[in-house]
Parts: structure tokens; sequence; C-alpha cells
């Protein structure tokens, strides 16, 4: 009896000490880093080594200009806030400073586009006919309308 307690105790921790391995192992990356987004498009898009290589470049090349947008655009919102917290407060706006601040957040939003648009099609180049087509119809289910993606 003793025995066969035993065989069941070390079977148990056999069983799970490997599905622990197992699950670690194969645990899908983080879609919110770019080694998790770039697993993503690598299975995907069965991407080649080379391929994966070169758009991992593209991306790490173009991740500087795009955070420093993401600050602008959130340091953006701050101000936008503050626009409308002191029109609530003292109900009057300064048009020509607003104005100012509508044709920044038109200038940073347009450069979001552009590069953003840029590295789409610097990756799509990296692509063949069939993997670029896949991957043009998932960014553009994803992306607004402003981006016109070409193949």
């Amino acid at each position: 009896m003793k025995r066969g307690a035993l065989v069941l105790i070390l079977g148990l921790i056999v069983g799970i000490s490997t599905n622990l391995a197992y699950l670690r192992l194969h645990r899908p990356s983080d879609p919110s880093t770019l080694d998790g987004q770039l697993a993503w498009m690598r299975g995907e898009l069965q991407l080649s080594d080379a391929q994966f290589a070169r758009i991992r470049e593209l991306h790490e090349a173009s991740s500087p200009r795009l955070r420093a947008l993401a600050a602008q655009v959130g340091q953006m919102q701050a101000e936008f806030a503050a626009f409308e917290n002191t029109r609530r407060t003292s109900d009057s706006v300064d048009f020509i400073e607003f104005a100012q601040f509508v044709e920044n957040r038109r200038n940073v939003s347009r450069e979001c586009l552009d590069s953003t648009r840029q590295l789409v099609q610097a990756a799509a180049s990296e692509m063949t006919p069939s993997q670029r087509e896949h991957y043009l119809g998932i960014v553009a289910a994803t992306t607004p309308q402003a981006i016109p993606l070409t193949n």
C-alpha cells in the first residue's frame, strides 16, 4: 500500500512538473511588447529568419520616433484637458492659443500617420506578395482609414 501511494505521489509530481515546464516553454509572448508583436507577426505571416530580422530592425529603428510622437500626443491630451478645464471654470477661451493648439495637434497627427505608414510600407516591402496581402489586410482592419495602405 505504501509503495502504491509513493508511486502515485511521484507520478503526480512528475506530471505537474512536466505540465508546468511545457506551459513555461510555450507561453505566448506579451502582445504589448515589441517582441510579442513581432513574434505574432512571425507566426501569423510565416516570416523567414531573414525577413524577421529585417522587420525587427525596421521596428527598432522607428521605435524612438514613434515613442517621441506618443509622448507628444500624451502632452497634447493634457493640454486639451487644461483648455477644457479653463473653459469650464472661467467660461472663457483664448481662441488664438486654442487655434495654435489645434494646428499643433494636426501636425503631430500627420507625423504619427506618416511614421506609421512608412513603417508599415517598409515592413510590407520585406514580405512576399501573399504575406504582404495578408499583412496589409490585417493592418487595414486595425488602423484608421486615414492611413492609405497600398500593395
